[in-house]
């Protein structure tokens, strides 16, 4: 079988430039938590033979279990010439919307990427003029190892935030379903009420059921 990052570092080799950059979120659709952007900028020239060797099985954030998500991580810190995370509080989102906020996330991580990428792609979005040049990817985290690697550092960057909120707020078990809306997330928001991590701009069934905050 095909070793899946090479199809992904093959489509950014292709685009015949030397520092490739990528950005993906995670959390977007998420009741309680943050929202994660992360940007990855990767140095082709540089990523060769034996130094390209750990990104071998990079691949969406989805299609890879916890624990490969991890060495993954791994794999993209030591490869990647600069990672950028930008973290969105629920309060935040709540204020300036989720869409925005999303884009606002996506455009600095692209923007606080050094040396400044010769292309920039991003899974799914335009992120606006205000933004770096960029190319949006439709399903890009499956296409793009710049992306992929940018989904791997968001998704673990938010699921350790998630397991550390756990401890702050025991009672709504996000270290298991980080933040998604899932039965039991909903019957402890209706037992309970919503806690400050949750996004009170979503117009969630669990919060019409809820105790008084």
């Amino acid at each position: 079988m095909r070793r899946s990052g090479q199809k992904l570092l093959a489509f950014d080799r292709k685009l015949g430039v030397r520092f490739v950059a990528g950005a993906d979120e995670a959390g977007r659709g998420s009741l309680a938590g943050p929202l994660v952007a992360a940007g990855v900028l990767f140095d082709y020239e540089r990523l060769r033979d034996h130094a390209v060797r750990p990104l071998a099985f990079l691949n969406d954030s989805k299609q890879v279990s916890p624990e490969g998500r991890e060495e993954l991580f791994r794999a993209v810190a030591g490869c990647a010439t600069r990672i950028v995370v930008r973290v969105v509080s629920p309060d935040v989102i709540d204020r300036d919307g989720l869409h925005r906020s999303n884009l606002r996330a996506l455009r600095e991580s692209l923007a606080a990427l050094h040396p400044p990428a010769e292309a920039c792609l991003v899974d799914g979005f335009r992120l606006g003029p205000l933004a770096p040049p960029h190319r949006a990817v439709v399903d890009g985290d499956t296409k793009s190892a710049a992306i992929a690697a940018a989904s791997i550092v968001a998704k673990v960057t938010r699921d350790r935030l998630m397991r550390r909120l756990d401890a702050l707020y025991p009672r709504y078990g996000f270290s298991s379903h980080v933040g998604y809306i899932t039965p039991g997330h909903t019957r402890a928001v209706v037992a309970h009420g919503p806690c400050p991590q949750h996004r009170r701009s979503f117009q969630a069934r669990a919060y019409a059921g809820a105790v008084a905050a």
